[in-house]
């Protein structure tokens, strides 16, 4: 199959360029645009099986299309476009993307609505969380856990940038992901919709291991009950003002000589102790 797009200066390779790159003009993009960048096989994968009507455009290298031929079978069943392009187009449009690379529609979503029609039993709250590695890591593991929810504050990195996208390895088309809510408006809803808002803090008075063993006795905190968990920065952890909106503080023990946990690690550990307890 001979590529469609050869010249990586052709205005369409630029326009894809642009929502790939890691500056705020690039966030500017995305907002203007309303659309945002799916990078490398894994990702893009997830998004042609579960996320195909968000999808405006599908691109693969020669090499990546012959490598990835499910991707373009399972695009070709959605009925979706996909256009071949030269490897130097692919890596002009990105070099991250292992020329596979798909822009998607974002879809905002609003939290009053996605908790009266999910009913969720596990929460994720990211808040004031920066890094976009820790954030993407921290919604795979929330997905992996069988979360229904992942909500990331207004101060919290953009949950659309390349890396978050790239981290979370097809994730976001597996659980909703609300963002750009803050934590006083969110945590009241949350608390109305049926959770227990636990916050996971290394200086908490309540110990996971703890609480993991009277699970679902009915205690003060019950980790068998509706649970959104609420991970702070990676640096200092959660604020005070933050603290006081959860219903409880939480340490995950630390059994060796190692200072702290980072911050997906604890996320995961905290996330999978709650889907135990509650399955």
């Amino acid at each position: 199959m001979a590529p469609e797009l050869t010249n990586p200066r052709a205005e369409r390779v630029g326009s894809v360029r642009a929502l790939s790159g890691r500056s705020p003009s690039s966030a500017s993009v995305r907002r203007r645009t309303g659309t945002y960048l799916v990078e490398g096989p894994q990702a893009v994968r997830e998004a042609v099986r579960f996320a195909p009507e968000r999808i405006r455009d599908l691109y693969l290298s020669e090499s990546a299309a012959a490598r990835y031929g499910e991707i373009v079978q399972d695009a070709e069943a959605q009925g979706l476009l996909v256009r071949t392009t030269s490897e130097e187009v692919a890596k002009a449009m990105s070099p991250d993307a292992q020329g596979v690379l798909a822009v998607l529609e974002s879809v905002p979503l609003r939290l009053p609505e996605v908790l009266a029609a999910s009913s969720p039993r596990l929460v994720a709250v990211l808040s004031r969380v920066r890094d976009p590695g820790n954030a993407g890591t921290v919604i795979r593991a929330a997905d992996a856990a069988g979360a229904e929810l992942v909500v990331v504050t207004a101060e919290s990195v953009d949950v659309l940038s390349p890396k978050v996208v790239r981290s979370g390895a097809g994730s976001h088309f597996h659980v909703p992901v609300v963002a750009g809510v803050e934590l006083s408006e969110a945590a009241p809803l949350l608390r109305a919709a049926g959770l227990t808002i636990l916050a996971a803090d290394g200086h908490g008075r309540s110990d996971l291991d703890e609480l993991a063993d009277l699970a679902g006795q009915g205690g003060e905190i019950d980790l068998a009950s509706p649970t959104a968990w609420v991970f702070g920065n990676e640096a200092w952890g959660l604020p005070d003002e933050d603290l006081a909106l959860t219903d409880a503080a939480v340490r995950v023990p630390i059994r060796g000589r190692a200072e702290s946990l980072n911050l997906a690690t604890a996320a995961a550990v905290c996330l999978f102790a709650s889907a135990r307890a509650q399955r």
